[in-house]
């Protein structure tokens, strides 16, 4: 009789706050999907940051955004991050990481982290060079000013953008 190792689940949880998402988000979600057996997108309600995006916006922006990957899941959260991993069964954070000046900070997480849930390894991965630059406050900023984003963010994003930015100079 063959004895069959039980495969367990590699789950990552790629968290942030995602306002919006950016082609470099998902060129990270992309190639995580390829490694891992499910992504978790977690979006975090960040309120300190004050987002552009409301928290279930920013969840819908990113199911539509993702939608074509089949293994990745897209969840709000407003809970300290070792609590939603441990609630979502993951063994590693995923974090993007552009350039050296995001490492220091990203390194400061990653401790905290192997502190606060120990079963669950920090991974980095960088976007593709092209993507490297992109940042959500970045595309913000160039939204508001009415700059065109459209090759740094999905359609759906362009449109939302857009949508918010029409809202604000209405009031």
């Amino acid at each position: 009789m063959k004895c069959r190792a039980l495969h367990k689940m590699n789950i990552v949880i790629y968290p942030g706050t995602f306002d919006p998402i950016t082609n470099g988000h998902t060129n990270i979600v992309e190639r995580a999907a390829k490694i891992f057996d499910k992504v978790i997108i977690a979006v975090a309600a960040s309120p300190k940051k004050k987002p552009l995006f409301e928290l279930d916006i920013r969840v819908n922006l990113a199911k539509q955004v993702l939608a074509h990957l089949s293994n990745i899941e897209v969840i709000g959260f407003d809970i300290l991050l070792a609590d939603f991993i441990n609630k979502h069964n993951a063994n590693v954070i995923l974090r993007g990481v552009r350039a050296v000046a995001d490492f220091e900070y990203e390194f400061q997480l990653a401790d905290m982290n192997r502190q606060l849930a120990p079963q669950a390894e920090t991974m980095f991965l960088t976007p593709e060079t092209h993507l490297s630059y992109l940042s959500s406050s970045l595309i913000r900023e160039i939204s508001s000013l009415g700059g065109d984003v459209s090759s740094f963010v999905h359609p759906k994003i362009v449109d939302a953008l857009k949508q918010v930015h029409l809202a604000n100079t209405q009031k």
